[in-house]
């Protein structure tokens, strides 16, 4: 990471979770089909939640990445994408 900006750090934030899913989808469900994989994602709750976890663990790492590089703006921009994808998947999970 050589730019620091929160437009980077937001699409980090929006891409690092979609590689999570898609790397869950192939460690746990490879062998079905990934729109499959996606339906029963969305409705089943105990699915969701690891999937969730997994997604935004990647958004920590590249969270991490950014502070111990001194990219103050990125990681403002990966953190703002982490709550906003945090924040509805936990009231889902409580209330629904």
């Amino acid at each position: 990471m050589k730019k620091d900006s929160l437009p980077l750090g937001v699409a980090i934030g929006i891409v690092a979770p979609m590689i999570g899913i898609v790397l869950f989808y192939f460690w746990k469900a490879s062998s079905s089909a990934f729109i499959d994989f996606l339906d029963v994602v969305i409705h089943t709750n105990t699915l969701l939640t690891p999937v969730i976890s997994f997604a935004l663990l990647l958004n920590a790492a590249a969270f991490t990445l950014a502070l111990n590089t001194k990219k103050d703006k990125t990681a403002k921009g990966i953190f703002f994408v982490t709550l906003i994808l945090a924040i509805p998947a936990i009231v889902y999970k409580l209330f629904f």
